[in-house]
Protein backbone atom coordinates (compact mmCIF):
# COMPACT_ATOMS: atom_id res chain seq x y z
CA UNK A 1 0.00 0.00 0.00
CA UNK A 2 1.65 3.36 -0.92
CA UNK A 3 -0.10 6.50 0.02
CA UNK A 4 -0.58 9.90 -2.57
CA UNK A 5 -0.62 13.59 -1.44
CA UNK A 6 -3.97 14.79 -2.72
CA UNK A 7 -2.50 17.91 -4.28
CA UNK A 8 -0.75 15.22 -6.86
CA UNK A 9 2.95 17.01 -6.54
CA UNK A 10 4.44 14.62 -4.27
CA UNK A 11 6.66 11.68 -3.84
CA UNK A 12 4.84 8.55 -3.33
CA UNK A 13 5.37 7.05 0.26
CA UNK A 14 4.71 4.19 2.27
CA UNK A 15 2.64 3.87 5.66
CA UNK A 16 5.63 4.53 7.94
CA UNK A 17 7.01 6.94 5.99
CA UNK A 18 3.50 8.96 5.61
CA UNK A 19 2.63 8.48 9.16
CA UNK A 20 5.77 10.06 10.23
CA UNK A 21 5.76 13.21 7.39
CA UNK A 22 2.03 14.44 8.28
CA UNK A 23 1.94 16.83 5.43
CA UNK A 24 2.96 15.76 2.43
CA UNK A 25 5.45 18.53 0.74
CA UNK A 26 3.65 20.12 -1.88
CA UNK A 27 1.13 21.04 0.65
CA UNK A 28 -1.32 18.19 0.20
CA UNK A 29 -2.73 15.17 2.73
CA UNK A 30 -1.51 11.62 2.12
CA UNK A 31 -4.16 9.22 1.26
CA UNK A 32 -4.29 5.25 0.30
CA UNK A 33 -4.10 5.15 -3.29
CA UNK A 34 -6.68 2.77 -3.25
CA UNK A 35 -9.33 1.88 -0.97
CA UNK A 36 -8.93 -1.84 0.37
CA UNK A 37 -12.07 -4.25 0.67
CA UNK A 38 -13.66 -6.00 3.20
CA UNK A 39 -16.35 -8.45 2.30
CA UNK A 40 -19.92 -8.70 4.22
CA UNK A 41 -18.68 -12.53 6.05
CA UNK A 42 -15.09 -10.41 6.82
CA UNK A 43 -17.47 -7.78 8.76
CA UNK A 44 -19.64 -9.80 10.16
CA UNK A 45 -16.64 -11.96 11.74
CA UNK A 46 -15.95 -8.60 13.80
CA UNK A 47 -18.86 -9.64 16.28
CA UNK A 48 -17.77 -10.58 19.35
CA UNK A 49 -14.22 -9.89 18.99
CA UNK A 50 -12.09 -7.38 21.30
CA UNK A 51 -11.76 -4.28 20.37
CA UNK A 52 -7.79 -4.29 19.61
CA UNK A 53 -8.43 -7.68 17.07
CA UNK A 54 -11.07 -5.59 15.01
CA UNK A 55 -8.60 -3.02 14.35
CA UNK A 56 -5.73 -4.97 13.77
CA UNK A 57 -8.13 -6.66 10.88
CA UNK A 58 -9.46 -3.27 9.85
CA UNK A 59 -5.93 -1.83 9.91
CA UNK A 60 -4.10 -4.40 8.53
CA UNK A 61 -4.36 -3.63 4.88
CA UNK A 62 -3.23 -0.25 5.19
CA UNK A 63 0.26 -0.74 7.19
CA UNK A 64 1.73 -2.45 4.56
CA UNK A 65 5.29 -3.85 6.08
CA UNK A 66 5.53 -1.39 8.49
CA UNK A 67 4.78 -3.77 11.68
CA UNK A 68 4.16 -7.09 12.28
CA UNK A 69 0.88 -8.61 13.24
CA UNK A 70 2.04 -9.51 16.52
CA UNK A 71 3.95 -6.65 16.94
CA UNK A 72 0.70 -4.27 16.23
CA UNK A 73 -1.25 -6.68 18.59
CA UNK A 74 1.38 -5.48 21.13
CA UNK A 75 1.17 -1.93 20.13
CA UNK A 76 -2.67 -2.00 20.24
CA UNK A 77 -2.73 -3.66 23.67
CA UNK A 78 -0.23 -0.67 24.98
CA UNK A 79 -2.58 2.34 23.15
CA UNK A 80 -5.66 1.06 25.25
CA UNK A 81 -4.48 -0.11 28.38
CA UNK A 82 -5.51 3.22 29.64
CA UNK A 83 -8.60 3.11 28.79
CA UNK A 84 -11.29 2.94 31.64
CA UNK A 85 -14.06 0.44 29.74
CA UNK A 86 -13.21 -3.18 28.35
CA UNK A 87 -15.21 -2.33 25.25
CA UNK A 88 -13.12 1.11 24.81
CA UNK A 89 -15.95 2.68 22.68
CA UNK A 90 -19.04 1.28 23.77
CA UNK A 91 -22.11 2.27 22.70
CA UNK A 92 -25.36 3.90 25.06
CA UNK A 93 -28.87 3.25 23.89
CA UNK A 94 -31.10 6.60 24.22
CA UNK A 95 -33.90 5.54 22.32
CA UNK A 96 -35.59 2.96 20.55
CA UNK A 97 -33.01 2.79 17.80
CA UNK A 98 -31.26 5.48 18.41
CA UNK A 99 -27.63 4.91 20.21
CA UNK A 100 -24.49 7.39 21.68
CA UNK A 101 -21.32 5.61 20.63
CA UNK A 102 -18.94 7.01 24.25
CA UNK A 103 -15.56 7.68 22.56
CA UNK A 104 -14.35 9.74 25.68
CA UNK A 105 -12.92 7.18 27.77
CA UNK A 106 -9.45 7.31 26.92
CA UNK A 107 -6.41 9.81 29.18
CA UNK A 108 -7.99 12.70 28.59
CA UNK A 109 -11.88 12.19 28.31
CA UNK A 110 -12.26 12.99 24.45
CA UNK A 111 -12.09 10.61 21.26
CA UNK A 112 -9.33 11.92 19.96
CA UNK A 113 -7.46 9.65 22.35
CA UNK A 114 -8.56 6.52 20.63
CA UNK A 115 -6.15 7.37 17.89
CA UNK A 116 -3.34 9.57 19.64
CA UNK A 117 -2.23 7.04 21.98
CA UNK A 118 -1.90 4.13 19.22
CA UNK A 119 0.00 7.13 17.05
CA UNK A 120 2.31 7.48 20.23
CA UNK A 121 2.98 3.89 20.32
CA UNK A 122 3.43 3.94 16.92
CA UNK A 123 6.04 6.49 16.46
CA UNK A 124 7.61 5.66 19.78
CA UNK A 125 8.28 1.91 18.31
CA UNK A 126 9.16 3.17 14.58
CA UNK A 127 11.99 6.23 16.03
CA UNK A 128 13.22 3.28 18.51
CA UNK A 129 14.14 0.90 15.66
CA UNK A 130 15.24 3.55 13.20
CA UNK A 131 17.29 5.55 15.93
CA UNK A 132 15.60 8.90 14.46
CA UNK A 133 14.62 12.24 16.51
CA UNK A 134 11.08 14.22 15.91
CA UNK A 135 9.86 17.61 16.53
CA UNK A 136 6.23 16.96 16.48
CA UNK A 137 4.03 20.33 15.92
CA UNK A 138 -0.21 20.24 16.02
CA UNK A 139 -2.65 22.75 16.15
CA UNK A 140 -5.34 22.20 18.61
CA UNK A 141 -9.31 23.68 18.98
CA UNK A 142 -9.28 21.76 22.47
CA UNK A 143 -8.75 18.65 22.01
CA UNK A 144 -6.00 17.09 20.28
CA UNK A 145 -4.01 19.20 21.67
CA UNK A 146 -4.52 17.31 25.51
CA UNK A 147 -4.87 13.53 23.73
CA UNK A 148 -1.15 14.36 21.79
CA UNK A 149 0.51 15.61 25.15
CA UNK A 150 -0.90 12.86 27.18
CA UNK A 151 0.16 10.47 24.16
CA UNK A 152 3.91 11.48 23.62
CA UNK A 153 4.73 13.15 27.26
CA UNK A 154 8.00 11.73 28.55
CA UNK A 155 8.50 9.28 25.28
CA UNK A 156 11.83 9.11 24.05
CA UNK A 157 12.84 10.62 20.53
CA UNK A 158 10.30 13.22 20.48
CA UNK A 159 10.14 16.75 21.12
CA UNK A 160 5.90 17.82 21.15
CA UNK A 161 4.97 21.93 20.76
CA UNK A 162 1.03 22.17 20.72
CA UNK A 163 -0.44 25.80 19.74
CA UNK A 164 -3.93 26.54 20.91
CA UNK A 165 -5.71 29.72 20.31
CA UNK A 166 -5.55 32.27 23.93
CA UNK A 167 -8.60 31.80 25.90
CA UNK A 168 -10.77 30.23 23.05
CA UNK A 169 -10.31 26.19 24.65
CA UNK A 170 -12.13 25.32 28.34
CA UNK A 171 -10.70 25.50 31.27
CA UNK A 172 -10.11 21.61 31.80
CA UNK A 173 -8.62 21.69 28.15
CA UNK A 174 -6.04 24.10 28.74
CA UNK A 175 -5.19 22.62 32.15
CA UNK A 176 -4.97 19.37 30.43
CA UNK A 177 -2.76 20.86 27.97
CA UNK A 178 -0.52 22.72 30.55
CA UNK A 179 -0.01 20.66 33.67
CA UNK A 180 2.02 17.88 32.60
CA UNK A 181 5.89 18.39 33.48
CA UNK A 182 7.61 16.36 31.37
CA UNK A 183 10.27 18.60 29.78
CA UNK A 184 9.58 17.13 25.86
CA UNK A 185 6.07 18.65 26.04
CA UNK A 186 5.15 22.00 25.30
CA UNK A 187 1.94 24.48 25.48
CA UNK A 188 2.07 26.87 23.04
CA UNK A 189 -0.38 30.04 23.44
CA UNK A 190 -1.14 32.08 20.13
CA UNK A 191 -3.31 34.88 19.52
CA UNK A 192 -5.74 34.50 17.22
CA UNK A 193 -8.44 31.05 16.87
CA UNK A 194 -7.94 27.66 15.79
CA UNK A 195 -7.49 28.52 12.14
CA UNK A 196 -4.87 30.83 12.83
CA UNK A 197 -2.50 27.85 14.94
CA UNK A 198 -3.64 25.59 11.89
CA UNK A 199 -2.00 27.81 9.47
CA UNK A 200 1.24 28.39 10.96
CA UNK A 201 2.02 24.90 12.07
CA UNK A 202 1.06 24.41 7.70
CA UNK A 203 3.63 27.13 7.27
CA UNK A 204 6.05 25.58 9.84
CA UNK A 205 5.65 22.48 7.15
CA UNK A 206 5.99 24.18 4.19
CA UNK A 207 9.33 25.65 5.56
CA UNK A 208 10.85 23.21 4.03
CA UNK A 209 14.40 24.04 5.22
CA UNK A 210 12.97 24.85 8.96
CA UNK A 211 11.06 20.99 8.73
CA UNK A 212 14.32 19.40 7.55
CA UNK A 213 16.39 21.46 10.05
CA UNK A 214 14.22 19.97 13.11
CA UNK A 215 12.77 16.85 11.29
CA UNK A 216 8.79 18.20 11.61
CA UNK A 217 6.42 15.87 11.89
CA UNK A 218 2.76 16.39 12.53
CA UNK A 219 -0.45 14.58 14.69
CA UNK A 220 -3.29 16.42 13.73
CA UNK A 221 -5.87 15.14 11.65
CA UNK A 222 -3.46 15.96 8.48
CA UNK A 223 -1.69 12.31 9.23
CA UNK A 224 -3.47 9.63 7.77
CA UNK A 225 -2.64 7.22 10.82
CA UNK A 226 -5.43 9.84 12.76
CA UNK A 227 -8.04 9.30 10.38
CA UNK A 228 -7.07 5.45 10.24
CA UNK A 229 -7.15 4.44 13.85
CA UNK A 230 -10.70 6.12 14.09
CA UNK A 231 -11.84 4.37 11.57
CA UNK A 232 -12.10 1.41 13.83
CA UNK A 233 -15.14 2.66 16.05
CA UNK A 234 -17.63 2.90 12.75
CA UNK A 235 -16.85 -0.74 12.31
CA UNK A 236 -17.27 -1.80 15.77
CA UNK A 237 -20.17 0.03 16.97
CA UNK A 238 -22.30 -0.62 13.33
CA UNK A 239 -21.64 -4.81 13.68
CA UNK A 240 -22.49 -4.61 17.19
CA UNK A 241 -25.95 -3.30 16.02
CA UNK A 242 -26.42 -5.95 12.98
CA UNK A 243 -23.79 -4.81 10.59
CA UNK A 244 -23.38 -5.95 7.31
CA UNK A 245 -26.74 -7.43 7.66
CA UNK A 246 -28.56 -4.32 8.05
CA UNK A 247 -27.48 -0.60 7.42
CA UNK A 248 -26.45 1.97 10.27
CA UNK A 249 -26.41 5.89 10.28
CA UNK A 250 -23.52 8.53 11.87
CA UNK A 251 -23.93 11.87 13.20
CA UNK A 252 -20.57 13.18 13.91
CA UNK A 253 -20.01 16.49 15.08
CA UNK A 254 -17.04 17.81 13.43
CA UNK A 255 -14.90 20.79 12.80
CA UNK A 256 -12.42 19.52 10.63
CA UNK A 257 -13.54 16.93 9.39
CA UNK A 258 -11.14 14.11 10.28
CA UNK A 259 -13.97 12.10 12.42
CA UNK A 260 -16.45 11.92 9.92
CA UNK A 261 -13.81 11.24 6.75
CA UNK A 262 -12.86 8.20 8.79
CA UNK A 263 -16.71 7.17 8.61
CA UNK A 264 -16.57 7.79 4.82
CA UNK A 265 -13.64 5.23 5.12
CA UNK A 266 -15.41 2.77 6.33
CA UNK A 267 -18.01 3.25 3.88
CA UNK A 268 -15.44 2.72 1.22
CA UNK A 269 -13.90 -0.22 2.73
CA UNK A 270 -17.50 -2.19 2.57
CA UNK A 271 -19.57 -0.99 5.47
CA UNK A 272 -22.92 -0.90 4.92
CA UNK A 273 -23.73 3.00 6.10
CA UNK A 274 -26.60 4.89 5.02
CA UNK A 275 -26.46 7.97 6.20
CA UNK A 276 -23.18 10.25 7.14
CA UNK A 277 -24.83 13.67 9.12
CA UNK A 278 -22.42 16.32 9.19
CA UNK A 279 -23.26 18.13 12.70
CA UNK A 280 -21.51 21.93 12.78
CA UNK A 281 -21.72 24.49 15.74
CA UNK A 282 -22.40 28.23 14.41
CA UNK A 283 -19.34 27.90 12.51
CA UNK A 284 -20.64 26.19 9.53
CA UNK A 285 -18.53 26.02 6.52
CA UNK A 286 -19.02 22.98 6.09
CA UNK A 287 -23.16 22.73 6.34
CA UNK A 288 -23.19 25.95 4.27
CA UNK A 289 -21.14 24.13 1.85
CA UNK A 290 -23.62 21.34 1.49
CA UNK A 291 -26.44 23.56 1.25
CA UNK A 292 -24.96 25.81 -1.05
CA UNK A 293 -22.23 24.20 -2.76
CA UNK A 294 -19.98 27.36 -1.69
CA UNK A 295 -17.04 26.74 0.07
CA UNK A 296 -16.47 29.78 1.49
CA UNK A 297 -14.85 31.02 4.84
CA UNK A 298 -16.55 33.41 7.49
CA UNK A 299 -15.26 34.77 10.88
CA UNK A 300 -14.99 32.52 13.11
CA UNK A 301 -17.27 33.16 16.62
CA UNK A 302 -16.42 31.41 19.75
CA UNK A 303 -19.07 29.23 21.01
CA UNK A 304 -19.80 26.83 23.87
CA UNK A 305 -19.06 24.05 21.59
CA UNK A 306 -14.83 24.90 20.84
CA UNK A 307 -13.89 22.42 19.36
CA UNK A 308 -15.55 22.97 16.54
CA UNK A 309 -15.09 26.91 16.20
CA UNK A 310 -13.48 26.27 12.90
CA UNK A 311 -13.48 27.61 9.33
CA UNK A 312 -10.91 26.11 7.91
CA UNK A 313 -11.87 22.01 7.95
CA UNK A 314 -8.37 20.35 7.25
CA UNK A 315 -9.85 17.10 6.27
CA UNK A 316 -12.12 18.42 3.23
CA UNK A 317 -9.20 18.35 1.16
CA UNK A 318 -8.95 14.36 1.39
CA UNK A 319 -12.85 14.15 0.55
CA UNK A 320 -12.32 16.49 -2.25
CA UNK A 321 -9.99 14.47 -3.54
CA UNK A 322 -12.48 11.71 -3.79
CA UNK A 323 -14.88 14.50 -5.46
CA UNK A 324 -12.70 15.75 -8.14
CA UNK A 325 -12.05 11.83 -8.79
CA UNK A 326 -8.26 12.16 -7.40
CA UNK A 327 -7.06 14.80 -9.32
CA UNK A 328 -4.58 16.36 -7.66
CA UNK A 329 -4.46 19.52 -9.87
CA UNK A 330 -7.88 20.52 -9.23
CA UNK A 331 -7.91 19.91 -5.71
CA UNK A 332 -4.47 22.46 -5.41
CA UNK A 333 -6.06 24.46 -7.43
CA UNK A 334 -9.42 24.73 -4.74
CA UNK A 335 -7.29 25.00 -2.22
CA UNK A 336 -5.23 28.16 -3.35
CA UNK A 337 -8.90 29.53 -3.96
CA UNK A 338 -9.41 29.25 -0.60
CA UNK A 339 -6.12 30.61 0.74
CA UNK A 340 -5.92 34.00 -1.71
CA UNK A 341 -9.71 34.71 -1.98
CA UNK A 342 -11.58 32.84 1.15
CA UNK A 343 -13.25 30.06 -0.52
CA UNK A 344 -14.40 28.43 -4.13
CA UNK A 345 -17.36 27.04 -5.79
CA UNK A 346 -17.48 23.25 -5.98
CA UNK A 347 -18.22 21.99 -9.22
CA UNK A 348 -21.42 20.76 -10.11
CA UNK A 349 -20.86 16.88 -10.43
CA UNK A 350 -18.54 17.30 -6.97
CA UNK A 351 -21.54 19.12 -5.73
CA UNK A 352 -23.79 15.87 -6.59
CA UNK A 353 -21.31 13.30 -5.22
CA UNK A 354 -20.97 15.48 -1.86
CA UNK A 355 -24.90 15.78 -1.26
CA UNK A 356 -25.02 11.65 -2.42
CA UNK A 357 -23.14 10.75 0.29
CA UNK A 358 -23.42 13.09 3.03
CA UNK A 359 -26.54 15.16 4.77
CA UNK A 360 -25.76 17.98 7.19
CA UNK A 361 -26.90 20.36 9.75
CA UNK A 362 -25.86 23.12 11.96
CA UNK A 363 -27.00 23.78 15.48
CA UNK A 364 -27.07 27.37 17.23
CA UNK A 365 -25.75 28.04 20.73
CA UNK A 366 -29.75 28.18 21.75
CA UNK A 367 -30.33 24.96 19.87
CA UNK A 368 -26.99 23.20 21.33
CA UNK A 369 -27.59 24.03 25.07
CA UNK A 370 -31.25 22.63 24.38
CA UNK A 371 -30.05 19.72 23.23
CA UNK A 372 -27.96 19.19 26.21
CA UNK A 373 -31.07 20.06 28.31
CA UNK A 374 -33.06 17.45 26.68
CA UNK A 375 -30.84 14.63 26.49
CA UNK A 376 -30.30 14.67 30.55
CA UNK A 377 -34.74 15.22 30.92
CA UNK A 378 -35.23 12.66 28.66
CA UNK A 379 -32.98 10.39 28.93
CA UNK A 380 -30.78 11.26 32.33
CA UNK A 381 -27.42 11.65 30.10
CA UNK A 382 -24.88 14.49 30.78
CA UNK A 383 -23.56 15.43 27.13
CA UNK A 384 -21.00 17.61 26.16
CA UNK A 385 -21.69 20.44 23.85
CA UNK A 386 -20.09 19.20 20.77
CA UNK A 387 -22.13 16.00 21.37
CA UNK A 388 -25.24 18.08 21.62
CA UNK A 389 -24.60 19.68 18.58
CA UNK A 390 -24.74 15.89 17.20
CA UNK A 391 -27.50 15.21 18.97
CA UNK A 392 -29.40 18.26 17.17
CA UNK A 393 -28.66 17.07 13.88
CA UNK A 394 -29.15 13.84 14.20
CA UNK A 395 -33.28 15.01 14.99
CA UNK A 396 -33.03 16.87 11.60
CA UNK A 397 -31.79 14.33 9.54
CA UNK A 398 -32.89 11.48 11.37
CA UNK A 399 -34.07 9.29 8.12
CA UNK A 400 -35.73 6.04 8.43
CA UNK A 401 -36.18 4.94 12.00
CA UNK A 402 -35.97 1.46 11.86
CA UNK A 403 -32.17 2.21 10.64
CA UNK A 404 -30.41 2.40 13.96
CA UNK A 405 -28.86 6.37 14.26
CA UNK A 406 -24.85 6.27 16.17
CA UNK A 407 -24.21 10.32 17.33
CA UNK A 408 -20.60 10.18 18.31
CA UNK A 409 -20.29 11.11 21.66
CA UNK A 410 -17.19 13.05 21.55
CA UNK A 411 -15.95 14.49 25.16
CA UNK A 412 -16.73 13.48 28.70
CA UNK A 413 -19.28 16.35 29.98
CA UNK A 414 -16.98 17.02 32.77
CA UNK A 415 -14.82 18.70 30.06
CA UNK A 416 -17.04 21.65 29.43
CA UNK A 417 -18.43 21.51 33.25
CA UNK A 418 -20.06 25.23 33.04
CA UNK A 419 -22.12 25.20 29.73
CA UNK A 420 -23.74 21.57 31.01
CA UNK A 421 -24.23 23.24 34.47
CA UNK A 422 -25.49 26.28 32.57
CA UNK A 423 -28.26 24.46 30.58
CA UNK A 424 -28.86 21.67 33.06
CA UNK A 425 -28.60 22.65 36.74
CA UNK A 426 -26.14 19.28 36.97
CA UNK A 427 -22.25 19.99 37.45
CA UNK A 428 -20.66 16.99 35.47
CA UNK A 429 -17.20 15.72 37.86
CA UNK A 430 -13.81 14.70 36.47
CA UNK A 431 -13.67 11.24 37.04
CA UNK A 432 -10.97 10.51 40.33
CA UNK A 433 -7.86 10.33 38.66
CA UNK A 434 -8.46 13.99 37.50
CA UNK A 435 -9.43 15.65 40.51
CA UNK A 436 -6.58 17.66 41.16
CA UNK A 437 -6.58 18.89 38.03
CA UNK A 438 -7.11 22.63 39.11
CA UNK A 439 -4.48 22.18 41.64
CA UNK A 440 -2.00 21.07 39.20
CA UNK A 441 0.70 23.99 38.34
CA UNK A 442 0.75 24.67 34.78
CA UNK A 443 3.36 25.52 32.55
CA UNK A 444 2.82 27.33 28.99
CA UNK A 445 4.60 29.49 26.77
CA UNK A 446 2.21 32.20 24.63
CA UNK A 447 3.88 33.59 21.43
CA UNK A 448 2.67 35.94 18.81
CA UNK A 449 0.61 34.25 15.72
CA UNK A 450 4.22 35.11 13.81
CA UNK A 451 5.40 32.30 11.72
CA UNK A 452 9.08 32.94 12.58
CA UNK A 453 8.06 33.74 16.37
CA UNK A 454 6.70 30.22 16.73
CA UNK A 455 9.64 28.79 14.91
CA UNK A 456 12.13 30.43 16.84
CA UNK A 457 10.27 28.90 19.85
CA UNK A 458 10.01 25.49 18.28
CA UNK A 459 13.66 25.30 16.55
CA UNK A 460 15.44 26.88 20.20
CA UNK A 461 14.28 24.13 22.14
CA UNK A 462 14.71 21.41 19.29
CA UNK A 463 18.25 22.47 19.09
CA UNK A 464 18.61 22.96 23.24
Amino acid sequence: MLYVSTRGNAPKLGFEEAMLAGLARDGGLYVPESWPQLSPDEIAAFAGLPYEEVALRVMRPYLGGAFGEAEFLDILARAYAGFDHPARCPLRQTGPNDWLLELFHGPTLAFKDVAMQLIGQMFEESLKRNDRRLTIVGATSGDTGSAAIEAFRGRAGVEVFILFPDGRVSEVQRRQMTTPAEANVHALAIDGDFDDAQARVKDMFNDHAFRDAVSLAGVNSINWARVLAQVVYYFTSAVALGAPHRPVSFTVPTGNFGDIFAGHVARRMGLPIDRLVIATNQNDILHRTLATGAHRRAAVHPSMSPSMDIQISSNFERLLFELYDREGPAVAASMEDLRRAGGFDLPQGALGKLREGFDSASASEEETGAAIAAAWHETGELVCPHTAVGLHAARLRRGDTKIPMIVLATAHAAKFPDAVEATTGQRPALPERMADLFDRPERLTRVRNDLAAIEAVVGGERVA
